[in-house]
């Protein structure tokens, strides 16, 4: 509280009116609030020694009512209302201030605001420091010296053509973001990180199947659904009334020709066609038409020709097809599309399949497999440690302890890309595309020096992969000291390398250098007999051999050995193969069976679920079947046209109408039917 001086003649002219009593009170040591008055001497007008009269001491009012001079009379004045007291402190204040320059040009120099004393009394010697007088004005800083006071910049090392700038260390002082591919290479320190704690985490739980299978059959048709089926038997009879309708306008269809007696297939048709081309995996012949061999003898197998003739045999294999060829059209299609039109549906349909059906665990291989074809090939690729060394070459991921193929990508040659960033390129798009779907999961790549690169494997374990395998010293951003390493600088079982801190480069000593890149093994070593190895080597000739693994177990059952003039369709019948592989992992994680023990019980389930059903026994001669006789020889009138039985191989004049088999009329032509 502020008490009113005595004097009220010469008051003081800082105050013409008393303040707020809640804002000047004075509180005591004790920590009440209590009014205190003091006094103080004050000097008459006319007093020259100094000492004058004693009174109350009255406080300055701090707050000068709005419109009050300095040099005008005191007068009383109302007290201030709350509004007015908050308006005057918070003056110069951050809201004020951009409410009353919102409408303001930004490019105008704003008046100097000097803080009144009121203002300063409340703040700290901090914030009481006064603004220059051009603390508002745009100038140059540091000041631009004369051309002979120039500083000289340091010479600086001038960057490689493709390297970004490196990240500075002030986040604000540089916006450029951070080089992923910046490699600082340095040696291995004393005490590494164990392995498993660099590891990427293993996210998954239930590796495997994802659909529980009870029999071959359900694991084979959850592959080939009804769906697909459908699918090439509608394509199938609309390329055979193409090919009859194109043999027509030729004028090269003749009465004995096979096609005349084509009849639409249906999907339980083709389920048993399949049957007769597995069965062919099962029981290997040199020839196609030896499997209706019906000579009562050690090389007969009866089963083929009970189950499906050869001529309807023949047609299915001639007529197989799996798209429309009026839908081709080149000009609209890349390269790949293109090259691959005759299987694209299958192809996408198998990868669709083997991703949804099958759970992947942490190892997975990533390699390239070939498919055998000798003849001329736009995409035919030469591989000379693979078995079949030419021909049709896939990029496959596939399991690396059960060798389960995930995904496949069919080689079409390399489109040109234009090499921005070490990413850029055909190989790392390769492997990015065919690992697309199994980011941040914590699987374990394993790769040959074909596809491994330091720039490739920091991109792997930014998407959260673990990435080994072997490395080619020449590969970008692997250092010269290690590139210029010869064989003769280490001793047999030497070890050497650098790391980057989530990329490590080993370089071994066996019989010649082995190089090899890692993301989580450092320089560890483990004793392998006699013989101390880096970890890496085991480690990587176990979980290398996925690809390899399902090769080796298709090889058994070969398919697609048979020989045929159209490329797409014996790789079509090494994807068949490889899905039946897929369908016996699919089932043996769920119930004990071998592999051939599978294949041939997946023969008889789908002959048993999709032959139909025969004609009656008692039937001596098949309705339709007549013999007949050949026509005369040109110019000779006693002499008919001969051609061996297929059943005695003699020499007859007699053939089935229906048939078109040369028969022995009293012997071979009810055996033959029958």
């Amino acid at each position: 509280m502020v008490l009113p001086s005595p004097s009220t003649s010469q008051e003081s002219p800082m105050c013409s009116a008393p303040p707020s009593p809640a804002l000047y009170v004075e509180c005591g040591g004790s920590g009440q609030s209590t009014p205190r008055i003091t006094t103080v001497k004050r000097p008459a007008n006319n007093d020259s020694t100094g000492k004058g009269e004693e009174v109350p001491a009255s406080r300055r009012c701090l707050i000068p009512p709005d419109g009050a001079s300095s040099s005008s009379s005191a007068v009383r004045a109302r007290p201030l209302r709350d509004a007015e007291i908050a308006r005057i402190l918070n003056h110069g204040s951050e809201e004020d201030a951009d409410s009353d320059d919102e409408d303001e040009d930004e490019d105008l120099v704003q008046p100097v605001h000097l803080l009144r004393r009121t203002e300063r009394l409340f703040m700290s010697e901090e914030d009481t420091e006064v603004p220059p007088i051009n603390a508002a004005i745009d100038f140059e800083w540091p000041p631009q010296l004369p051309s002979g006071l120039q500083p000289q910049p340091s010479a600086q090392p001038e960057p490689e053509p493709n390297a970004e700038p490196e990240p500075s260390a002030d986040p604000e002082a540089s916006a450029e973001p951070y080089n992923k591919f910046d490699f600082k290479w340095r040696g291995f320190s004393e005490s590494q990180i164990p392995p498993e704690l660099r590891r990427e985490p293993f996210s998954e739980i239930n590796c495997g199947p994802t659909v529980p299978l009870a029999s071959p059959y359900e694991a084979f048709t959850a592959i080939w659904d009804r769906q697909i089926m459908e699918h090439i038997s509608m394509e199938t009879n609309r390329y055979a009334q193409q090919e009859v309708t194109a043999i027509i306008h030729q004028g090269l269809l003749l009465p004995t020709s096979r096609i005349t007696r084509w009849r639409d297939t249906n999907p339980d048709e083709l389920y048993v066609y399949f049957a007769i081309l597995l069965a062919t995996g099962i029981i290997v012949k040199s020839r196609a038409d030896s499997y209706w061999n019906t000579a009562q003898d050690l090389l007969s197998s009866p089963g083929f020709s009970a189950t499906m003739s050869f001529d309807r045999y023949f047609l299915l294999s001639k007529c197989l097809h799996f798209c429309n060829n009026d839908d081709c059209n080149p000009h609209t299609m890349t390269r790949s599309e293109a090259k691959l039109f005759k299987v694209r549906p299958i192809t996408d349909h198998l990868n669709q399949r083997f991703q949804q059906l099958y759970i992947l665990s942490q190892n997975i291989a990533l390699d390239e497999s070939l498919t055998q074809w000798k003849g001329w090939l736009d995409i035919n690729q030469f591989i000379r440690n693979k078995a079949a060394t030419v021909g049709i070459k896939t990029y496959e991921v596939c399991e690396s302890q059960t060798g389960y193929l995930w995904r496949f990508e069919v080689h079409v040659g390399h489109d040109e890309s234009p090499q921005d960033s070490p990413l850029s390129g055909v190989v790392p798009a390769l492997v990015l595309k065919l690992l697309n779907g199994l980011e941040h999961k914590g699987h374990t790549v394993w790769m040959d020096n074909f596809y491994n690169s330091p720039a490739l494997a920091r991109e792997l374990k930014v998407r959260g992969f673990d990435c080994v395998g072997t490395l080619r010293l020449n590969r970008q951003f692997v250092p010269t000291e290690l590139t210029n390493l010869t064989k003769g600088a280490l001793a047999v079982g030497q070890v050497c390398g650098c790391t980057s801190g989530d990329v490590d480069l080993v370089v071994w000593r066996d019989k010649n250098l082995v190089s090899l890149i890692s993301t989580y093994h450092g320089l560890t070593t483990v004793k392998c007999g006699d013989v101390l190895k880096p970890s890496i080597v085991p480690d990587y000739n176990v979980c290398m051999g996925g690809v390899d693994r399902k090769d080796q177990m298709i090889a058994m059952y070969p398919i697609e050995r048979r020989r045929n003039r159209v490329w797409y369709k014996k790789f079509f019948r090494r994807l068949l193969n490889v899905s039946v592989l897929n369908a016996f992992i699919l089932l043996r994680t769920q119930r004990p069976l071998t592999h051939r023990r599978f294949r041939e019980t997946l023969v008889r389930e789908l002959v048993a679920k999709h032959k139909p059903l025969s004609p009656s026994a008692g039937t001596a001669r098949p309705v339709g079947h007549f013999p007949a006789q050949y026509d005369f020889l040109a110019g000779k009138q006693h002499e008919r046209q001969r051609r061996f039985c297929a059943v005695c191989k003699k020499r007859t004049t007699a053939y089935c109408r229906q048939c078109n088999v040369p028969l022995c009329v009293f012997t071979c032509f009810e055996p033959h039917h029958t």
